[in-house]
């Protein structure tokens, strides 16, 4: 036996429109937008030929298009963040660290920029060019604020692993002249409003500087100047921005004293800062899991992050 039921129709108009809106808010959450670092020539080419390749984690190699994944929350709360994945300088951990945070920045409220930068090792003709895309990436996602919706003045930097070393030095030395300027975007300032490093590389002096970061970036054997150049801790000076940190103890990757020395730098500076140290998690957590102590990362950070007025 057939049964219709008859609605109002006015009930059946809101059911329509609850649909359209609802389809429209996913459409708004699940947007992304890619945007190219650099306008015309990329500094310190030719870099690696052939498409890029990605895993099936997330893992990305041969980077010849520097650029920013924007990820566009439906409530803006004002703020931007660009986030950098590690990976040692050899490739991206994209699926694994930028992508779910950004994610999660993105439901927030945080218009969240994610990092694919340049590796060294892959065809250019500079170590530099992770720093050069950072610094770049900091002054374009500046001069997106108005587009966007977010304040010029609540910009941070949040890094991971090896992406927390791009991160320190790019918050540490700003105004390093590190490629010849292309446009305007470039006299903007590079400086982040705030910072966050998760199980950061900090360091290429000894005994810590056995990581693959250091390797990628200076070799086998850098002299003393050269890692004193790429040690974030010692460019830690009184205008370097609030920071953040976090790690494990029992991190097999960096050690802990990473994150420890830039602590004690920014403190030494009166730098605004923060250090969360954890019993267990090991390296490369990202989110980290729900039943893991690391996972409770992103809630300090969010609460710092308000108590300060970044978000």
């Amino acid at each position: 036996m057939k049964t219709t039921i008859k609605l109002p129709l006015k009930t059946v108009l809101f059911c329509l429109v609850f649909l359209t809106v609802s389809q429209v808010d996913a459409q708004s959450v699940n947007r992304q937008e890619e945007i190219s670092l650099w306008n015309g020539k990329i500094p310190d080419g030719p870099g690696p030929r052939g498409r890029e390749k990605v895993s099936e984690k997330g893992s990305i190699t041969k980077i010849s298009q520097p650029r920013l994944i924007v990820h566009r929350p439906i409530h803006p709360n004002g703020a931007a963040m660009l986030v950098i994945s590690g990976g040692g300088y050899a490739h991206l951990e994209k699926g694994k660290e930028s992508g779910p945070v950004a994610a999660w920045l993105q439901s927030k409220g945080v218009v969240a920029f994610e990092l694919i930068y340049r590796l060294p090792d892959e065809g250019w003709s500079s170590p530099d060019v992770p720093f050069e895309d950072g610094q770049r990436a900091m002054r374009l996602i500046r001069s997106l604020a108005p587009r966007l919706g977010f304040s010029g003045n609540k910009v941070g930097i949040m890094g991971f692993s090896a992406g927390g070393h791009l991160a320190a030095m790019i918050a540490t030395e700003p105004k390093k002249q590190l490629y010849t300027p292309t446009d305007d975007i470039d006299l903007l300032n590079a400086r982040p409003d705030f910072a966050a490093l998760l199980y950061p590389v900090i360091t290429m002096l000894p005994p810590y500087n056995k990581t693959h970061a250091k390797k990628e970036i200076l070799g086998d054997n850098p002299s003393l100047e050269q890692e004193k150049a790429y040690s974030a801790e010692l460019h830690v000076h009184e205008n370097t921005p609030p920071t953040f940190l976090a790690q494990a103890l029992d991190d097999p990757i960096s050690p802990v004293e990473n994150s420890k020395m830039m602590y004690a730098a920014l403190q030494q500076h009166n730098v605004l800062s923060e250090l969360h140290l954890f019993q267990t998690g090991g390296h490369g957590w990202g989110m980290g899991n729900e039943d893991s102590p690391v996972h409770e990362w992103s809630k300090l950070f969010e609460v710092w992050a308000k108590a300060n007025g970044f978000w």
